[in-house]
């Protein structure tokens, strides 16, 4: 069993259901009631959290990158700084949101993408962190968020093993909360690259952390897939609308497939079961009308001895099942059968039930 991951009431484990989280990102175009219709409609969808994304724009980009022309369908600004900007929520905007978070009975988180934007959303005292895949690599990140003692959601995009353990051996020794997703960082994200079998490489190489899927498909069912291989986080995109202006819009899921995706995934941990072998009340009345019963092939005078010929298996199966026929074969009867009568111990010399 791998590790445990408690984030506010929540347990991530093995034996609960998984953690979805419903990753708006900026796809609320910078609008307030908009993220708060979002963050509505993932409740009713069955998400237990919501995540955005905060970034201390001027900080964290060059200032080439800042200053450079944007000008394509999908910008906000003239530039790409204006474009970031215009696409941030201040302190005031985050209080609101993790009020109405609360109101809804719905966990609220964001990924930090640098240590100034780490600090911001320690003020609101986050339940959780998420680290993006292009933060893998970056050491003091991690190890600053790892000092804020709140569980830690790493996703690994773009990584090879060697990325993934260095951040483990970082954070670990300062914070044993955390999570390594499988996660391929295309946009969207080809089926072929999923790789999810990273998952079981995950558990069988970090056994003492959550283990889950960052997934940039269009589809619901590899969500359920990596459940099976042991994701207990699974994070995908969520829209109100695949025609929305945002480059994140075309490959998340809309209310309706997510919510399919939290109803198969819920249904997945049920289905399992506990791996014991056994009849259940609702199989009795189609077993019986499928299976078959020890019968007489035709009339059969008292006294007579049973051969293989004056046996038949027939529907229902209400009677001696067929597997009993070498204990019926050369027993007498103790009275007469017409065609089709089923054979009991009862109707035999020398045959017991026991």
């Amino acid at each position: 069993m791998a590790g445990e991951l408690h984030i506010g009431e929540f347990v991530v484990q093995d034996d609960n259901d998984c953690f979805v989280i419903a990753e708006i990102g900026h796809n609320h175009q910078g609008n307030l009631e908009t993220a708060k219709l979002m963050f509505r409609k993932a409740k009713e969808c069955g998400a237990d959290a919501v995540k955005l994304q905060k970034r201390d724009n001027r900080t964290l980009y060059t200032r080439a990158l800042f200053n450079k022309s944007y000008d394509n369908d999908n910008s906000y600004g003239a530039t790409y700084g204006e474009h970031r900007e215009h696409l941030e929520f201040d302190l005031k905007e985050y209080q609101e949101l993790a009020a109405y978070a609360k109101e809804l009975g719905i966990l609220f988180f964001a990924t930090a993408f640098d240590i100034p934007s780490a600090d911001f959303l320690a003020q609101l005292d986050m339940p959780a962190y998420k680290i993006a895949s292009g933060d893998l690599k970056n050491i003091p990140l991690l190890k600053h968020v790892a000092r804020l003692q709140k569980p830690m959601i790493v996703s690994t995009g773009g990584a090879h093993i060697e990325d993934v353990q260095r951040a483990y051996e970082a954070v670990m020794p300062i914070n044993r909360q955390l999570a390594l997703l499988q996660c391929t960082a295309g946009y969207p994200c080809e089926f072929n690259e999923l790789n999810l079998r990273v998952i079981t490489t995950y558990r069988e190489m970090f056994p003492d952390v959550v283990v889950g899927l960052s997934s940039h498909d269009n589809g619901i069912a590899m969500a359920v897939v990596a459940y099976v291989l042991g994701a207990r986080i699974v994070e995908k995109h969520f829209t109100l609308n695949h025609t929305w202006k945002g480059t994140d819009h075309a490959f998340s899921l809309e209310p309706i497939g997510f919510q399919k995706m939290v109803r198969d995934l819920r249904r997945t941990r049920e289905a399992f079961g506990d791996g014991q072998k056994r009849p259940y009340p609702s199989e009795r009345d189609p077993l019986i009308k499928m299976g078959k019963k020890l019968v007489a092939a035709r009339d059969l005078p008292e006294g007579y001895v049973l051969s293989a010929q004056d046996i038949a298996a027939k529907s229902p199966g209400d009677g001696l099942p067929p597997y009993e026929l070498d204990r019926v074969l050369g027993q007498r009867l103790t009275r007469a059968l017409v065609e089709d009568e089923a054979i009991s111990f009862d109707t035999l010399t020398g045959a017991s039930s026991d």
